[in-house]
């Protein structure tokens, strides 16, 4: 058995079914779910350094690959629901999830040459190198998979787990405590050598829909919505709107590299500082007050975002215009609250209120910082589905019509990514690759736990080369 061109040997494919499980399980989508149905997945990958003698092949598939997959068969007996998959009978309005059984997540075992010092480290490299620890997400006409894994030995160095999820089954919360769910049993089977060690409390997902209320009827308004948006940008797709086809937003490789740019909380403090001191110059009857402090979320999307605009417009002069989208966890912004551990989807995209130009102003940092603050702010005040419909599809369409790049995030400093220990101790690197999908950053918190942040981008090479200088130079002269 060879490597194929990707460095990549793959050794076996398993369909992993959920321990003991003989139930069907049926949950309806919630107007959270609708919004993402078309979206690409979202792919993640953790990667673990091993000690020389476990990460020989013959002792990593032998001995850590049935212990990895006997823990996510266990693991599946509480998330059933991921087992399964998302379909959309012809007689239904809306898509639901489906888990009969026998039903099972992919597995891929594979092993690659590849140099695992060069594939974690933060400089630029290759883009198209982690799409090779990753597995496809199936997706048809009429079913969608839910989550995929792949796990790759890196002989003598350690292995990486890589996962694609449906947005439209899970969100970043929801797909963050699946993996710690999956590491915290895999743990328990290696430290106790018990075969069923209970779940946490905390890491029990509720799949209760009922939860999320709907009187206004989002569901069937966002339905119609992407039927109208596919419809108009997929033409070929008309009388097909049931189809569950992820849409093509394939990812940007050619010519480009992949990077991780850390910003310390020294670094963030002087963002913080140079931000606040700019407020009473522009602040001229605004709704909103110098606020007392500002978040790592404000703080980092700003500063990064803008090198971002900035870079691509010091390489085309022509890209001038840009907005941002973030979406945030809506659980506990509802009425009545949910609780914490509800799976599925529960996080709403918010556009920010800049001008076009903004991002690429001497002054953007504070712009952007003071626009995504206010509408946290207004969200907060307001209520989180405020405008939802307005905010939503009819915003993007008209961003993209009138030529701006749309700035996304994916990820969060919050999740704890680099708590998520199998047993072989926490993770060397976690990656979000599908930012190579878009204009998209990924976020995490600094695997270091020193309160910095860490983001991941991907860009053509010439304008990596002059995003890392900006991000470097503007922390410099801070």
């Amino acid at each position: 058995m060879a490597f194929n061109k990707n460095n990549i040997k793959i050794h076996e494919h398993f369909k992993v079914v959920p321990s003991s499980s003989t139930q069907t399980t049926t949950i309806p989508f919630t107007f959270f779910d609708i919004f993402w149905i078309k979206f690409h997945p979202i792919e993640r990958i953790f990667f673990y350094t091993l000690p020389n003698s476990q990460s020989h092949p013959s002792f990593f598939f032998q001995k850590l690959v049935p212990i990895l997959r006997s823990s996510l068969s266990l693991t599946l007996q509480h998330f059933l629901p991921l087992a399964g998959k998302i379909v959309w009978p012809s007689e239904s309005q809306q898509p639901k999830i489906q888990y009969t059984t026998n039903d099972g997540v992919s597995l891929l075992i594979a092993e690659s040459d590849a140099d695992f010092s060069h594939v974690i480290e933060n400089s630029p490299h290759e883009a198209s190198l982690s799409r090779s620890f990753l597995p496809h997400l199936e997706s048809t006409d009429s079913s969608a998979s839910i989550i995929s894994i792949q796990i790759t030995l890196f002989p003598k160095s350690g292995f990486s787990i890589g996962i694609s999820t449906h947005h439209a089954g899970l969100d970043g919360k929801s797909s963050t405590m699946f993996m710690k769910a999956w590491a915290y049993l895999c743990h328990k089977i290696i430290e106790t050598k018990e075969e069923s060690p209970t779940l946490l409390p905390e890491l029990e997902p509720l799949f209760d829909r009922e939860v999320i209320k709907d009187p206004n009827e989002l569901g069937v308004t966002f339905t119609n919505s992407w039927t109208e948006i596919i419809s108009t940008i997929f033409p070929s797709e008309k009388g097909n709107e049931h189809s569950l086809n992820i849409l093509h937003f394939e990812p940007k490789l050619e010519d480009s590299v992949r990077a991780t740019f850390n910003l310390t909380r020294e670094d963030l403090n002087k963002i913080k500082q140079m931000v606040l001191s700019k407020w009473e110059f522009y602040d001229t009857n605004e709704s909103y007050s110098k606020p007392q402090t500002l978040s790592s979320f404000v703080l980092t999307c700003a500063y990064s975002l803008v090198c971002y605009a900035k870079a691509i417009h010091r390489a085309d002069m022509e890209k001038e215009k840009f907005s941002f989208a973030f979406t945030v966890d809506c659980r506990a912004r509802l009425e009545p609250p949910i609780p914490s551990n509800y799976f599925g989807n529960c996080v709403w995209g918010n556009f920010i209120s800049t001008q076009p130009l903004d991002f690429i102003k001497k002054d953007g940092v504070f712009l952007v910082a003071k626009c995504i603050y206010e509408k946290i702010k207004m969200i907060n005040e307001n209520g989180v589905l405020e405008g939802a419909i307005n905010d939503g599809y009819d915003k993007y369409n008209y961003l993209i019509n009138e030529g701006f790049g749309v700035f996304g995030v994916s990820g969060s400093n919050r999740f704890g990514v680099y708590e998520t220990d199998f047993g072989w101790g926490r993770p060397k690197k976690v990656e979000i690759v599908s930012v190579d999908r878009g204009l998209t950053i990924g976020f995490a918190e600094s695997k270091d736990g020193n309160g910095g942040v860490e983001i991941g981008l991907v860009l053509n090479k010439h304008v990596m080369d002059l995003f890392s200088n900006l991000f470097l130079e503007g922390l410099c002269s801070n």
